[in-house]
């Protein structure tokens, strides 16, 4: 007796394949409302806002480049753009360079490791919250833990946070204390380079030191390069750090006056909704030149698996 076969015809499949990508079209719809009800019409309703002169009360009234003219000639506005670029240019080096060094060292095979691993990827998880931002402000306060442990050993110490030479370093060290989820990164890509490298190394009498250099360093270039560009683009948007930290003051004598916090200011605060607008196409852009030009330079120092 003949097993009976069926065969699909190819209307068939084309209809079932119809009826998949209709029902993978509905349960995008949500998604789809949110990018264009949440992200698209603000985003170009802060487009148009920033050639106005907009304060929540009123009725925008178009002003043109007004508020871009204003920005060369705001003080302020350069003030906080330096401090930015400041905490960014060595805010980011300081925690990829621990996260790799951490890296390194789980990738030992210590036991325990995803304790460890877990309990350094927590700070980046709590990194950026309001709690941590409060502890760090006890911790550097006046009679804080830190000035608890100096005078321990005789040392008077002061209030690091109102101090304008090291109240930017104390959120720079926050930063870098959010070492965990590049360090995760590090330490999946440390487990993507083969055993046989450093092998041969060791057979031609490569220390520790070549080894990392000439076989860690290159084959981690793609992480290391992911890595520098989600974080950088993070750093440029730090604000609940600054903002805790400070009491959304900006710090004595501005010392820790982020661009986002002044963003912040001008438009919840002062209500001048147009400038503050004007001023986060300003930080949308300046992101996108670093990032692109990340990606320019990236062509001379980053190796992929098939060059």
């Amino acid at each position: 007796m003949s097993a009976r076969r069926t065969v699909k015809s190819p209307g068939g499949a084309v209809s079932h394949l119809h009826r998949q990508g209709r029902a993978a079209h509905v349960f995008l719809i949500p998604w789809q409302l949110g990018l264009v009800l949440i992200t698209a019409v603000p985003l170009l309703a802060s487009l148009y806002l920033a050639f106005t002169d907009y304060d929540i009360l009123a009725s925008p009234h178009f002003t043109g480049l007004d508020n871009f003219r204003r920005m060369a000639q705001d003080t302020q506005f350069w003030h906080a753009a330096r401090v930015t670029l400041i905490y960014v240019a060595v805010s980011v080096p300081l925690q990829l360079a621990f996260a790799l060094l951490l890296a390194l060292v789980l990738d030992r095979g210590l036991r325990a490791l995803a304790f460890y691993r877990s309990a350094f990827y927590l700070p980046s998880l709590l990194g950026a919250s309001v709690a941590v931002a409060i502890l760090w402000r006890q911790i550097f306060g006046d009679t804080g833990l830190v000035n608890r442990a100096l005078s321990l050993i005789g040392v008077h110490g002061h209030s690091w946070l109102q101090d304008p030479a090291t109240a930017l370093a104390t959120l720079i060290l926050l930063h870098v204390w959010a070492f965990g989820s590049p360090m995760v990164i590090f330490l999946a890509g440390l487990r993507q380079i083969p055993d046989d490298l450093y092998e041969a190394a060791r057979v031609d009498g490569a220390r520790l030191w070549r080894q990392f250099r000439h076989i860690t360093v290159p084959l981690l270039t793609p992480i290391i390069f992911f890595n520098l560009i989600l974080q950088t683009i993070g750093a440029f948007q730090s604000f609940t750090q600054a903002d805790i930290v400070s009491k959304g003051t900006g710090g004595p004598s501005d010392s820790t006056l982020f661009y986002t916090l002044y963003l912040y200011k001008q438009g919840f605060v002062n209500f001048d909704m147009g400038y503050a607008s004007a001023l986060a196409w300003v930080l949308m852009a300046v992101i996108g030149v670093i990032t692109a030009g990340h990606f320019l330079a990236s062509k001379y120092w980053v190796f992929y698996g098939d060059e």
